[in-house]
């Protein structure tokens, strides 16, 4: 069965339920945790035991927090998980909530990328996210995509500034997948999730499909070198990354092909631009960004940062 978890607060306003997807993974454990904190009640989805079209029923929002866990397996389990999602919030009523990406936009979309911008992808990976989305649509279930780039977690979260950008850090030195000059775009996944549940509730005055692209921070590797110096308070040298031992293991590990695919954005300017967030949200205050960069490396560096104010 379904779990209902405590709030926060005590408030237990009808239309206020959510169904957590994915509750354990990076951006559902924070949904989870943004929803509970402005009192909805949640449900946390246990795949091994629940059957979704039940869990749904009474549910006011389903925040799909579910993606394959590798990329070599997203041909064959990504479109059919968004399916299921789309035919249980048809039958049940509810309103989905996607952290999209972006993938869909490929390297040739015009930049300053926004709500209005072509989803051009021709790469397999790409097109996967279009199809995806563009299921909803033809589900002709309420659906916000709330669009972002790269993230960064309070958590370990097995992702590029996990297991490269921050690992050396406290030591001085950060490792960067990409051109140390390009723009790229990051998200707090806290803020992401508090974004979400701000769109939840303004759904009555929504559209059938949104797409709300989230703005994040946008830095280049040396403007987060520095900005990781900040935090430690020590100067942190930003270097390129070699590309060769992933190249060697390449035929060794399947999911492999997926990052190359993908490694076009560690070289395209790019960033996302927050107009319609803050137009549907003017209330969304994100987080200082030395305040975020601060708590996504504390599980990197908690020696380093030990003794230093906490981030608000």
């Amino acid at each position: 069965m379904t779990q209902e978890i405590p709030m926060h607060r005590p408030d237990t306003t009808p239309g206020k339920t959510a169904l957590i997807l994915g509750a354990s993974g990076k951006f559902g454990r924070n949904a989870a945790q943004a929803f509970a904190d402005r009192g909805w009640q949640i449900r946390r989805f246990d795949r091994k035991r629940d059957d979704l079209m039940l869990a749904a029923q009474g549910v006011d929002v389903i925040v799909n927090g579910w993606n394959p866990p590798s990329y070599n397996l997203w041909e064959k389990e990504l479109l059919p998980a968004h399916q299921s999602v789309a035919r249980a919030a048809r039958a049940s009523g509810a309103t989905v909530i996607i952290p999209g990406n972006v993938y869909n936009f490929g390297p040739d979309a015009p930049r300053g990328w926004s709500e209005t911008t072509p989803h051009l992808a021709t790469n397999p990976l790409g097109r996967l996210r279009i199809a995806a989305e563009q299921g909803y649509r033809d589900a002709q279930v309420q659906t916000i995509v709330l669009r972002a780039g790269d993230f960064w977690d309070t958590a370990r979260s097995q992702n590029w500034f996990d297991l490269f950008i921050a690992k050396k850090a406290h030591r001085g030195v950060m490792s960067y997948p990409g051109d140390l000059d390009t723009p790229h775009a990051w998200a707090f996944l806290p803020d992401l999730a508090r974004a979400a549940v701000l769109l939840a509730e303004r759904r009555e005055t929504l559209t059938r499909f949104e797409d709300v692209p989230f703005p994040g921070y946008t830095l280049t590797g040396r403007a987060l070198a520095d900005a990781m110096g900040q935090v430690l308070d020590r100067p942190v040298r930003a270097r390129r990354m070699s590309w060769l031992p992933l190249q060697l293991a390449r035929p060794f590990m399947p999911m492999l092909k997926g990052v190359f695919e993908m490694r076009y954005l560690w070289g395209l300017p790019h960033h996302l631009d927050g107009s319609k967030l803050a137009r549907l949200c003017p209330d969304f205050v994100p987080t200082p960004m030395d305040q975020a960069l601060a708590r996504a490396m504390q599980p990197f560096a908690p020696e380093a940062l030990r003794g230093r104010p906490a981030p608000a």
